[in-house]
């Protein structure tokens, strides 16, 4: 094995979360501030929405994944199957739209049933973005050491 594949299967502990939630968020941002320009929300608007929203999901990706960890390291069964990552992206993104929705609705001057339908797209989006994004992640830096 090469020895930057060596490096790269031994990520682990904070500095794997550290990487992986400032890589997302990279993605996240970007995706989020296109999103809002596109739906003509404004270039401000969609950079105080996209920069808040991620200020707010970094917190919570990397509590979440800290608590995700922690419960898997207790199963007996190895690994991460399908349903696995299905209750990994679900619990996440769950989690964030908690806490998003109130944020966007503020931030958009809408009725939280308003930012929820508005968030909607997002959320669905980011659903099928957190399933692949994270068995991404786990190809190029292997399983953290609570699945492996």
């Amino acid at each position: 094995m090469r020895k930057e594949q060596a490096l790269l299967l031994s990520l682990q502990g904070p500095w794997r979360r550290i990487i992986f939630v400032g890589v997302y968020e990279i993605l996240a941002i970007l995706i989020v501030m296109l999103a809002f320009i596109a739906a003509d929300r404004g270039a401000g608007t969609a950079s105080a929405v996209a920069i808040g929203s991620s200020t707010i999901a970094v917190t919570w990706n990397y509590i979440f994944n800290a608590l995700f960890e922690r419960w898997e390291a207790r199963q007996p069964v190895r690994g991460r199957s399908g349903a696995r990552r299905v209750a990994h992206a679900l619990g996440f993104e769950g989690g964030l739209a908690f806490l998003l929705v109130p944020f966007m609705a503020w931030m958009l001057g809408v009725s939280l049933w308003q930012a929820l339908l508005l968030d909607l797209g997002l959320l669905l989006f980011f659903l099928m973005y957190t399933f692949v994004f994270t068995w991404a992640f786990d190809q190029l830096f292997g399983l953290p050491s609570a699945a492996a």
